[in-house]
């Protein structure tokens, strides 16, 4: 239950639902950067311009280039309402706050965690997954070769890792 809990919350954070805002009555609108009337470069620079400015310290992050208002889109529909919505939740910044704080935490933990993973699939050395595999593979193919051998010429496993020593040159010949 507390892990669905927390990837609402993260899901939630990522979309949009705990951006502060500039409207002091706490009213979440975005503006929108997506116009018939504009080129789709005055558009960037528009969104560029709103990502270069900079934030003041202790203030949350805004969200970039949300080009959905739903206020917007809906605001001709009897149904939609803004105002008394069931289930909304006026934060305070301070809770905000420790909202962005533990959302950054779990997001420098997964991040970790993937950089880890990434770096033990890519290991070739030592006791990993694939390094087991192909160990597995070689000692049956090589026992399959070994008892094809023995049932050819007659000498056995030992017999022939014996003669293999001797044409070596590891064991003197007899």
């Amino acid at each position: 239950m507390k892990t669905i809990s927390l990837v609402l919350l993260a899901f939630a954070a990522s979309s949009g639902a705990f951006a502060p805002s500039a409207v002091p009555s706490r009213t979440f609108v975005t503006k929108l950067h997506s116009t018939p009337s504009k080129s789709a470069a005055q558009v960037a620079a528009e969104i560029d311009a709103d990502d270069a400015r900079v934030q003041v310290p202790g203030q949350l992050p805004k969200l970039k280039n949300n080009l959905y208002d739903e206020n917007e889109k809906f605001k001709e529909d009897e149904d939609w309402i803004t105002e008394n919505v069931p289930g909304k939740i006026v934060l305070s910044e301070l809770e905000l706050a420790a909202q962005v704080t533990a959302l950054s935490k779990l997001e420098e933990k997964w991040r970790k965690e993937s950089l880890q993973r990434e770096y033990d699939e890519q290991r070739l050395l030592g006791f990993t997954q694939q390094a087991e595999m192909y160990n597995g593979r070689f000692a049956m193919f090589f026992l399959v070769v070994g008892l094809l051998t023995e049932y050819w010429t007659g000498f056995t496993i030992p017999g022939q890792i014996e003669e293999m020593l001797r044409v070596v040159g590891i064991i003197e010949p007899s």
